[in-house]
């Protein structure tokens, strides 16, 4: 079923290696109406499998894992094709890590030690399309996002069809799958298919990084 659970909730699927940092953040989310972990992986390849599967709203993905570790499998889950909402959340705010999840198509970057009622708040900006950071690691967003163009943004634009760039706009307007499904007519599934052939041609490996593609091209 394309919808299992109600209209205004989300799924949410933690990966982690750690048992009780996955049971205490699902007793975290528990405590919200709209938000419901419906999976949890404690390594990459299960997390791949999973997330492929079962296409959850959010991934939130540990950075340091036994075995392969969290941007491996964010970059697995991006080349599967999987265009879910994914967070990292770690005790790791070197520059470095930021900039290489945030390359490798992470929708945020949180560190594991900010309040519980911050952490809700920031999922919740997450679902609606907003890029997630925390306040000690913003400065490395600046430097992941300044990267030469690839080719012309007209010969992009011009691979899009109709649908795809108003999705592609809609999403640089912060709007969830669900809004835009709304916005359009259309299920939420179907939004999904058009977000994964949007990237795919032009390039990016994130909703984050179109939302800030886009945003550039207007300014320019």
């Amino acid at each position: 079923m394309e919808n299992p659970l109600p209209l205004n909730t989300a799924s949410v699927m933690l990966v982690d290696d750690h048992p009780l940092l996955r049971k205490g953040l699902q007793q975290l989310i528990e405590l919200t109406d709209n938000l419901e972990v419906i999976t949890q992986a404690s390594n990459g390849i299960d997390a791949i499998q999973l997330g492929t599967e079962l296409d959850p709203d959010l991934i939130l993905l540990d950075l340091n894992m036994q075995g392969m570790d969290g941007l491996e499998t964010l970059s697995q889950l991006r080349a599967a094709g999987v265009i879910s909402r994914i967070v990292m959340l770690t005790v790791s705010d070197a520059d470095d890590d930021v900039i290489e999840a945030i390359t490798r198509g992470a929708d945020g970057y949180l560190l594991k030690d900010m309040e519980p009622e911050q952490l809700l708040e920031q999922i919740e900006r997450s679902l609606e399309g907003k890029m997630v950071m925390s306040e000690a690691v913003t400065q490395a967003l600046a430097t992941a996002i300044r990267r030469p163009q690839q080719s012309s943004v007209a010969d992009k634009m011009s691979s899009l069809t109709t649908r795809e760039a108003e999705v592609l706009q809609f999403i640089a307007q912060g709007l969830s799958n669900k809004h835009i499904a709304r916005q359009l007519d259309i299920s939420d599934g179907t939004v999904k298919v058009h977000v994964k052939h949007m990237l795919k041609k032009l390039g990016l490996r994130s909703r984050v990084e179109a939302a800030v593609w886009w945003t550039n091209q207007k300014q320019q």
